[in-house]
């Protein structure tokens, strides 16, 4: 089962400072693939913490506007806690990627399809929020046999266009000007004032705002604003597919979150019934990842999502048999009359 490390006591010893050896780095794009019609991948930057190889490594996977050091902190205490290998990457268009106009899910799926097998980490845990996790299912959908088991965060297959903001924060964010030579600090207090009537709330101000980065003395944004704009839409959805993936799965649902449908709706998105039991679900307050805990937990601080040991060693209370997605309209799943239809 997901959880947060602090609110369930993970043991001291596996926290104890230590310097876990790791890699950082790209790696050469791949056009080529099982049937010569896939993307073309970018070279992602990454970073490995080591562990031992003979276990599944954990790979995180960043949403819309994140970056792989967003689980820095997790990344090193899951290393320790559990002596895997665990690889925090960026998305193409995000962090130290490069930028493509291919922002598509199956373009971001084969970054990974190559990226993976190179450093020898397949199969693997992988771990991805909100679009993190819709590229992590669509990987597991493609190449079942790359996903040890899967983690969704704070997202489900299905359509979220309708509930999003991000075409607002998007507008906000390329209407921001700052004139060059100016200090980061006056740089990001400009960027704030002028986000902060359209992105009310300071915690996801902040959370963009780390997008903001410093080139030839003018602050830009590190993600390719553009091409995120013009494919919101395609980010908001989920490729059609008619494979099924028979890998333990877990969902972690946003309690305050906009982005995954009521449970029942979700059992019906990813092909689940209440006595197939085929996946697992741990609720959790908020929605994004630097701002939520589980709920009745009182620390503010804690930060990443961390996969506790009874799902990565199969001892889940729930079963967590597999996902497949059924293509459902998104207005039929939130229609509590026709999710028993579509059950049958």
């Amino acid at each position: 089962m997901l959880c947060w490390a602090r609110a369930w006591g993970l043991p001291r010893r596996g926290l104890r400072p230590c310097s876990p050896s790791f890699s950082t780095g790209p790696v050469a794009p791949s056009s080529s693939g099982r049937g010569g019609a896939e993307p073309r991948s970018v070279p992602l930057s990454y970073k490995l913490l080591d562990g031992e190889a003979a276990r599944p490594a954990l790979v995180f996977l960043h949403g819309l506007f994140g970056c792989k050091t967003n689980f820095n902190s997790i990344a090193k205490a899951l290393a320790q806690q559990t002596g895997r290998r665990v690889l925090t990457v960026d998305a193409r268009n995000h962090g130290d990627s490069p930028h493509s106009p291919d922002v598509s899910y199956e373009a971001m799926s084969q970054d990974l399809q190559d990226l993976l097998p190179q450093l020898d980490l397949v199969p693997c845990v992988l771990i991805g929020h909100s679009m993190g996790g819709k590229t992590a299912m669509l990987l597991a959908l493609q190449r079942p046999e790359l996903v040890e088991r899967l983690i969704a965060v704070d997202i489900s297959p299905v359509e979220t266009t309708s509930s999003s903001d991000f075409s607002t924060y998007m507008a906000a964010m390329r209407a921001i000007s700052i004139p060059d030579k100016v200090s980061r600090s006056s740089a990001r207090k400009l960027a704030d004032e002028q986000l902060s009537p359209v992105v009310q709330d300071m915690a996801v101000r902040q959370f963009l705002l780390t997008n903001l980065v410093e080139v030839d003395g003018r602050f830009v944004w590190r993600v390719n604003l553009d091409a995120l704009a013009q494919h919101v839409d395609k980010i908001m959805a989920f490729p059609p597919r008619q494979e099924s993936y028979p890998g333990p799965t877990l969902f972690l649902l946003g309690g305050n979150s906009q982005y995954v449908p009521c449970r029942p709706c979700l059992m019906l998105a990813t092909g689940s019934t209440p006595t197939a039991r085929r996946t697992s679900w741990l609720p959790f307050e908020a929605s994004w990842p630097k701002s939520c805990w589980p709920k009745g937990t009182q620390n503010p601080r804690l930060q990443g999502p961390v996969v506790c040991s009874t799902f990565l060693h199969g001892r889940t209370q729930a079963g967590t048999e597999g996902m497949r997605v059924q293509r459902v309209r998104p207005q039929a799943l939130m229609n509590k009359d026709t999710v028993p239809k579509v059950l049958g």
